[in-house]
């Protein structure tokens, strides 16, 4: 059987017709630059083949309703077995969805009191807030309850016809507004404050007595609805996570959620609730903190399905995730945290010769917890898989038992394979990865002393303990602890509950549409296609490929995407712009003698020059500064990777003085090399006046920053201590700091 699987040459992206060999039932971590051709060869190629061909074997009903995956760009892959991608992809649970049902253990507790608890009230469904025998019928099992805000909803000082009603997805609908506007019991014209009882009763909540029906527009009428009834029903009672941000904001702007009163926030009726095993309830059990659920499961003595429970939290905490509790919304988990769940499943699986492909598995993982991880990859690969990891960490690159250095650079420089081999050659080797790897970074040298301080007292938000914490103004300041410790409850929380003015850039992804750019994203689009407008006194849509300058065939995509009903879709270079995605009067128009394509060609690093003395220049500089000066300004941002994403969200705020940033693990998906070029920002930044607070995992910023403030000492209940706080080198002298102790 061949041990290999074989690529010749692969051209996805960046990549430049790269031929290689990747070595079967061995755990392979593929290294480089962010932007550099990890993600288009082991995602966008190996992966997606594999499951293109895999797809392909089912008959075509199967297909239809399965992902379509369009074949990748390479001459051929050999040797691919089942994949499974375990990604950073948020969990895409509704708010239905807990910690304990997408790990399939809240089944079986179900199961566990169906049997074993007293009083009997029948079968597993009885204890399950998704099934009505069980839930709450106050919050119908969501465990919150929402109110509407009448002072938001309503502008008592306007009328209906002005602005009345302050919610945009309904006023924004024409014929569902015109339900109001052409009431025969409702005066569009006159305020509501000085609407009478009666009045404001039928627009409200309607009258049962008067069945009205409204002409909405010129093609019929519908029968008239309350506003709180049809916002109930269309907007309320549904599942906001599946609802588009601007659907979600609106409901949000006008409502409040608190834990429903009645169930306590347990989401379960009180039949089941008043079912007990050794004087514990199937909520009580839920709420723990997994660390703890074990030994109180253990104290069950003689049921024969208690191991069974047992094994999968067993290895939930052994991953580091003891701190979450089963009740735990999956929707509230980190990409990281989601990440390592979803890894559990799998490590009790009986399938092998799988192909486990996993994306920087490491992040949101303290130092200390590392190790945990690396114990669960080398344990797929013991059970005869083949594992390949995408990764910065230079202890997980360590225990590899093959090591794929893509680069040398990113973008356009990069798309090629520097290195093939084991730790100890890529250590030994020219690499841009070997030699970061070999440089050690040292404790900052010089720090900055804080004179002033932002004060929180008794922080007790989540797990912290009524700590009193003073955060440097003024300097580069890391908050440290393992995961699940109150890091993010005591910054994200406490601090910017109180000072919401602060600049949050967290790891929330930004729009990756094909249609949308870095210079869309950045507003520099704006300003290029106004000059363009302005020299040659035309109106500046011209020069959009999603407006008035769109190709009429492809629509601005620049390619054709054909559907092939139960086949595999075909994208082709549409032959009418050429893949320029502009129409032929665009292009006809020109700005220092470039068409509105060539300037979206160039390169940030060659914009900066060609723009130079104009507005939006400091933009530019900005992109460049942060690392992206190889990246070209018409690149689609569906094409970048997560850490140039971060980069560009990042770019967008520098601009600010005397400000706070908030930085939520900032070196996500960056390469060892790039770690000094953040900090230099960061130093920048401060210099400007700024203050710089960073949540961070990586050891090597915690060595750069001014200030560190550790939190722990270990997670949930058994975290939320204030363990440190100063310069950064003293932690090595706290005894009780997991942080230092992997500083050393």
């Amino acid at each position: 059987m061949n041990q290999d699987i074989i690529v010749v040459n692969a051209r996805q992206n960046n990549l430049k017709n790269i031929s290689l060999r990747i070595p079967k039932h061995q755990l392979t971590v593929f290294t480089g630059v962010s932007g550099s051709g990890k993600s288009s060869l082991v995602f966008e190629t190996l992966a997606t083949e594999a499951n293109r061909q895999l797809y392909s074997s089912f008959s075509a009903y199967i297909r239809n309703k399965l992902p379509h995956h369009e074949k990748p760009e390479f001459e051929s892959v050999q040797n691919l077995t089942t994949t499974i991608i375990v990604d950073q992809k948020p969990i895409q649970g509704n708010s239905r969805s807990t910690v304990g049902t997408m790990t399939d253990i809240h089944p079986m507790l179900r199961l566990l009191y169906s049997r074993y608890a007293s009083p009997s009230i029948g079968l597993s469904n009885a204890f399950s807030f998704n099934d009505p025998t069980g839930m709450c019928s106050t919050c119908q099992g969501l465990g919150t309850t929402t109110t509407i805000n009448y002072d938001r909803l309503l502008n008592k000082e306007k009328n209906l016809a002005d602005g009345g009603i302050q919610f945009t997805p309904l006023t924004n609908s024409s014929w569902q507004f015109n339900i109001y506007l052409n009431s025969s019991y409702i005066d569009k014209n006159k305020k509501l404050k000085d609407y009478s009882e009666e009045e404001m009763n039928y627009l409200l909540y309607g009258n049962k007595d008067i069945e009205e029906h409204v002409v909405v527009s010129d093609t019929g009428k519908v029968k008239y609805e309350a506003l709180i009834p049809r916002l109930e029903r269309l907007f309320i009672k549904k599942d906001l996570n599946s609802s588009n941000k601007s659907v979600k904001e609106a409901v949000e702007s006008i409502t409040s959620s608190s834990p429903c009163t009645h169930c306590d926030g347990t989401r379960l009726n009180d039949l089941a609730r008043s079912a007990k095993i050794n004087d514990l309830s199937i909520t009580d059990l839920s709420s723990m903190e997994l660390s703890e659920l074990v030994p109180t499961l253990r104290e069950m003595k003689n049921i024969d399905i208690i191991p069974s429970i047992i094994e999968p939290i067993e290895r939930i905490v052994h991953i580091g995730l003891g701190y979450l509790s089963l009740d735990r919304a999956t929707p509230s988990l980190s990409g990281g945290e989601g990440q390592r769940l979803k890894m559990i499943r799998y490590l009790g699986s009986s399938l092998t010769d799988m192909t486990y492909v996993f994306d920087e598995p490491s992040i949101g993982l303290h130092p200390r917890d590392v190790h945990r991880l690396n114990e669960m990859l080398l344990s797929l690969r013991d059970m005869g898989n083949t594992v390949l990891v995408v990764e910065h960490d230079p202890d997980v690159i360590k225990i590899a038992d093959h090591i794929i250095d893509m680069g040398p650079f990113a973008g356009r420089h990069g798309g090629e394979v520097t290195f093939t081999g084991t730790y100890q050659e890529l250590l030994d080797g020219d690499t841009l990865t070997g030699r970061a790897l070999n440089q050690e970074i040292t404790f900052k040298e010089q720090t900055r002393i804080p004179t002033e301080f932002f004060p929180i007292k008794n922080a007790s938000t989540h797990n912290l303990k009524g700590i009193d914490v003073a955060i440097p103004k003024g300097i580069l300041t890391a908050v440290t602890g393992v995961a699940g410790s109150g890091k993010s409850s005591l910054i994200a929380g406490e601090f910017l509950a109180h000072y919401p003015e602060a600049i949050v850039v967290n790891q929330k992804p930004i729009g990756r549409s094909s249609r949308a750019t870095i210079t869309t994203y950045t507003g520099i689009f704006d300003d290029i296609r106004d000059l363009f407008a302005k020299e040659n006194k035309v109106n500046k849509s011209l020069f959009s490929f999603n407006s008035k300058g769109a190709c009429p065939k492809c629509k601005g995509t620049g390619e054709i995407k054909m559907d092939m009903a139960f086949m595999d879709p075909v994208t082709v270079i549409c032959e009418s712009c050429g893949g320029q995605r502009y129409n032929e009067e665009s292009l006809s128009f020109e700005f220092r003698q470039k068409k509105i394509t060539d300037i979206l060609s160039m390169t940030v690093e060659e914009s900066i020059d060609f723009f130079e003395g104009f507005s939006f220049h400091k933009k530019l500089l900005t992109l460049m500064e942060v690392g992206l000066g190889y990246i070209s300004l018409g690149q689609p941002l569906s094409t970048l990777s997560g850490g140039e994403l971060q980069r560009i969200k990042l770019a967008t705020q520098l601009d600010k003085t005397g400000a706070i940033y908030i930085l939520d693990e900032p070196t996500t998906g960056l390469h060892k090399s790039d770690i000094e070029k953040l900090v230099a920002i960061f130093n920048r930044l401060v210099d400007l006046g700024n203050t710089v607070i960073i949540i961070e995992h990586n050891t090597d910023m915690m060595k750069l920053s001014d200030w560190l403030i550790d939190i722990g000492p270990e997670a949930g209940r058994h975290g939320g201590e204030l363990i440190y706080s100063g310069i950064p080198k003293q932690i090595l002298n706290e005894p009780n700091s997991l942080t230092g102790l992997a500083l050393k």
